[in-house]
C-alpha cells in the first residue's frame, strides 16, 4: 500500500468504508431478526420472507453492492504499483457482485414485492426468492461468491504488521468462505459456516475505515 495518497481517495476509502459497515451491519440486523421470525416469516433460514422482510433485508444489501464497488476503486488507488494486479482483479470481481446482486434485489423490490402484497404472482414465479431452491437466490450466492472473490484478491495489497496485517487478515477470512457460498446449494447447513461472513466482513470495512482514517495524504501541488 502506498504510503501516502491523494486526498479524494482518502476520503471516499473512508466513507465508503464507513458505509459499507454501516448497511452490512444493517442487513446482519435484519437477518436475525428474519431467522428468529420476528419479520412474520415462519424464521430459521429456510423460511420465505414476507415482503416487509424482503424490504428489510434487501434494501441495505442494495446500498452496500455501491458502497463495496467505490471502497474497491479506493483500495485500487492506494495499491502500490507492483499490487495494482491484485486490487484491479478485486474491483472486477466487485464489480461482478454488484451487477448481479444489484440485479436480484432491484427485481425483488421493484417488482417482487409490489405482486407479493397483491397477491398477483401467478406470472412470476421463476423471481420469487426462495432460499436455497429459486433462480434468483443461486444469482445471489454467485454474486457473494464473486464478493469473497474481490476481497481475497484484495487482501494481497495489505502488507506488514498493525492494522495493515488486521485488513489483510479479515479481507483474506471473508475470501476463503468461498466454498460454503457455492456448496450450500448443495448441502443447506453450511450456510451456518458461510454466516462467518457476519464477522468477516464488517470487520475488514471497520478496520479499512479506520486505515484510511489515518493514512496520509500527498499534498495538491505534488499530485
Amino acid at each position: 500500500m502506498k504510503p501516502r495518497i491523494s486526498p479524494s481517495v482518502r476520503s471516499l476509502g473512508y466513507w465508503s468504508a464507513i458505509f459499507s459497515s454501516v448497511f452490512s451491519i444493517a442487513y446482519i440486523i435484519a437477518q436475525l431478526m428474519e431467522w428468529m421470525g420476528l419479520l412474520g416469516s415462519q424464521g430459521g433460514p429456510e423460511g420465505m420472507s414476507t415482503p416487509m422482510g424482503l424490504v428489510w433485508l434487501l434494501t441495505p444489501s442494495l446500498l452496500l453492492g455501491v458502497s463495496f464497488v467505490i471502497l474497491m476503486v479506493s483500495i485500487h488507488y492506494c495499491a502500490s504499483e507492483n499490487d495494482k494486479i491484485w486490487s484491479h482483479l478485486g474491483l472486477t470481481f466487485a464489480t461482478a457482485y454488484a451487477v448481479l446482486i444489484g440485479i436480484v434485489y432491484f427485481v425483488q423490490l421493484t417488482l417482487v414485492v409490489p405482486r407479493l402484497m397483491s397477491g398477483d404472482t401467478q406470472d412470476i414465479q421463476l423471481l420469487i426468492f426462495t432460499p436455497f431452491d429459486s433462480f434468483l437466490y443461486a444469482v445471489d450466492i454467485l454474486g457473494y461468491s464473486f464478493m469473497s472473490l474481490a476481497t481475497l484478491f484484495a487482501s494481497r495489497v495489505f502488507t506488514g504488521e498493525g492494522l495493515g496485517k488486521k485488513v489483510r487478515w479479515f479481507l483474506t477470512a471473508n475470501g476463503v468462505l468461498i466454498p460454503f457460498l457455492v456448496f450450500q446449494m448443495y448441502y443447506h447447513p453450511l450456510i451456518f459456516i458461510a454466516s462467518l461472513w457476519a464477522i468477516t466482513f464488517p470487520g475488514s470495512t471497520i478496520s479499512l475505515a479506520i486505515l484510511f482514517r489515518r493514512q496520509k495524504t500527498v499534498s495538491p501541488e505534488r499530485i
